[in-house]
């Protein structure tokens, strides 16, 4: 369809482009979700991972719920319906409740493998979906990013050993929360960042609502109060204020480039992981740490600066 087309609708986008300020963005929201992976850890170890995964979703739209009726958000019409549904399958759904069973059995530096993997992953389905095309140096720096932060989260699990079901678990969550991104990313263009999650997390209410009964019908859930306050922090700010940066950044973008960011989010995890569970933490941890976040660092700059082109012969 050409841009001059009578039936291209052109939407001023909610969000300025200021691609510095999507970085720091960007930056927030993994902050917030580095503590997604031990949090999670922590809460399924009495509780079981389905309760977890739904209860903390519907903790996060009844917070939506409240926001959106407080400011009077107008509803989302004709097809942005399906748009929300496919992000809210895969950050409300599919994430949390692949990584809630994963995380069950696997510590939570293993965990880490998903992060580490998430941010090729977005940058290919923002190539894919938001029709981006970052230069050939970002991607090489992205692949090698991504395979320090693979080597550094697999060597802080004590090798790469044989392949477990919570690793393909692992791998689904990535696949979904990839697909959300990239498609939120893009509605965050038009609605605004917290309005995007928000109606991603009312859409996904009722499953979620009745997994959380069917969980709690299953298995009472019992916990100590640490794991409680684990679950409000997934259900507060892992599932809900974290994405209000995260799709703020995306949205200003590119995506393909503030996805890098995530890169740091294995490290950061890793070390929460060694002071609030007791997990190792050595001089690999320091070394691997400067590799991913220079990797992170370099894809960006490449992002970040401006293209040369070809004078005309």
């Amino acid at each position: 369809m050409r841009d001059k087309s009578s039936a291209t609708i052109l939407i001023r986008p909610v969000i300025p482009e200021r691609q510095s300020s999507g970085v720091w963005w960007g930056l927030l929201g993994v902050a917030a979700f580095s503590f997604t992976v031990p949090f999670t850890r922590v809460a399924v170890a009495n509780m079981s991972p389905l309760f977890i995964g739904s209860a903390r979703a519907l903790l996060a739209a009844a917070l939506a719920v409240f926001a959106l009726a407080l400011t009077r958000q107008r509803f989302p019409r004709g097809a942005q319906w399906a748009r929300f549904a496919v992000v809210a399958g895969g950050i409300v759904v599919g994430f949390p409740l692949l990584t809630s069973y994963a995380l069950a059995t696997a510590p939570a530096s293993h965990g880490a493998v998903v992060i580490a993997l998430l941010p090729a992953a977005t940058a290919t389905a923002a190539v894919l979906r938001g029709r981006e095309r970052p230069r050939r140096a970002f991607w090489i720096a992205t692949v090698v990013g991504a395979l320090a932060a693979i080597i550094f989260a697999f060597a802080q699990s004590g090798g790469l050993g044989h392949l477990h079901w919570a690793d393909l678990l692992l791998l689904g969550a990535v696949a979904a929360a990839a697909v959300g991104y990239a498609e939120g990313g893009l509605l965050a263009r038009e609605l605004g960042a917290w309005q995007t999650v928000s109606w991603a997390l009312v859409i996904a209410s009722p499953l979620m609502a009745s997994l959380t009964a069917l969980s709690i019908a299953q298995q009472p859930p019992s916990g100590t109060p640490v794991q409680w306050a684990a679950l409000a922090y997934l259900g507060i700010v892992s599932a809900f204020l974290g994405f209000f940066a995260w799709y703020r950044g995306l949205a200003i973008g590119p995506m393909a480039q503030v996805s890098q960011i995530q890169l740091v989010q294995p490290v950061l995890s890793i070390c929460w992981a060694g002071l609030l569970l007791g997990e190792a933490l050595t001089w690999s941890t320091i070394a691997g740490g400067l590799a991913v976040i220079l990797c992170a660092g370099a894809a960006v700059r490449v992002r970040l600066s401006p293209q040369t082109t070809q004078p005309n012969p």
